[in-house]
């Protein structure tokens, strides 16, 4: 995916989750539908860096079109918290400016990376969360969707299935389990467009059966989203708790700041090598200034997709 002998004007990259993504449980049909989801979002994007848009807007674009699928954990598709309510976190990320919105713990909210760029662009803030952020939105004129309307009975059945879990075994490790099962799904992009500008951005609906109240690695700046054009844009995603302590995001662009290294070796050394020693499970995308794309993961698989001026688009879940 180097591209360092020639100079790419624009270029992009999806992922759509990481984790116990086994072929051995996935049906054709069922892959067929994420193939067919994640190139519609790849092309969303794809296509308005191609008529000159911004990459700002590119991974919002790319993004709305996750949010709005079943399949994946955000949005329409969110994961279930204990309580059997939905909290979704989100952030957005400018390389230019290194300007950010994040916003978490959001409940009514159709599109949450929507909201998080209005926080970027409309308020003196970062990150905003719970009540506050929908009041926020609300003044904004943002709409509201019915807490129905994020409703899948696919999600609903792993939350009961970890509910039961828990009843086999009541012990403190499980009631605060950090393992990657049925807590995938986290969408990301990053983009460079035609004039030279990075950015990413971060969409999810966190974990199965996460505590009222858990924010993950997704708002954090440095940890699951991260944008500069001086070095890189990253989307991370696995388990949002060994990301934030890894700072994956930010230690990919660190490494390619103060080490001068490749952004392929940086974001391997980050996942496979620093990730992994923590015990942590998860990949991440990632972009260069100069349209290099790399997307490592330690986990099975990882939902995942990108696009250069020449040639077709690529998508692939499994390794």
């Amino acid at each position: 995916m180097n591209q360092s002998e020639t100079v790419i004007p624009f270029a992009m990259a999806i992922h759509g989750g990481a984790g116990a993504i086994l072929k051995s449980k996935m049906t054709p049909e069922k892959e067929k539908a994420y193939r067919a989801a994640l190139t519609e979002s790849l092309a969303a994007g794809y296509d308005l860096l191609a008529s000159g848009g911004s990459a700002l807007d590119a991974v919002q674009r790319a993004i709305n079109v996750m949010e709005d699928c079943p399949l994946f954990n955000a949005g329409k598709g969110a994961v279930f918290t204990h309580d059997g309510q939905h909290e979704q976190d989100a952030c957005i990320m400018d390389g230019t400016t290194r300007n950010a919105g994040a916003v978490a713990m959001l409940r009514r909210i159709k599109n949450p990376i929507d909201l998080a760029r209005l926080v970027m662009e409309k308020s003196s803030h970062v990150l905003l969360a719970d009540e506050g952020a929908e009041a926020f939105a609300k003044a904004h004129g943002m709409s509201f969707v019915d807490k129905a309307y994020f409703f899948t009975e696919h999600r609903w059945q792993q939350l009961q299935d970890a509910l039961e879990r828990e009843k086999d075994d009541a012990s403190e490790y499980t009631q605060l389990d950090h393992s990657i099962e049925d807590k995938t799904g986290t969408v990301g992009a990053v983009a460079l467009d035609r004039h030279g500008n990075l950015a990413a951005a971060t969409s999810s609906g966190g974990m199965t059966n996460k505590r009222a109240g858990r924010i993950g690695d997704t708002p954090m700046i440095g940890a699951g989203t991260y944008a500069d054009n001086e070095t890189c844009a990253v989307s991370a995603t696995g388990v949002g708790e060994y990301i934030m302590r890894a700072l994956v995001a930010y230690d990919i662009a660190a490494l390619m700041a103060y080490k001068n290294m490749k952004l392929d070796d940086a974001a391997n050394e980050v996942v496979m090598n620093k990730l992994t020693a923590l015990g942590g499970k998860g990949g991440a995308i990632a972009i260069d200034r100069s349209g290099n794309i790399a997307m490592p993961f330690n986990s099975e698989g990882m939902h995942r997709g990108y696009r250069l001026p020449e040639g077709e688009p690529f998508v692939k879940i499994f390794k």
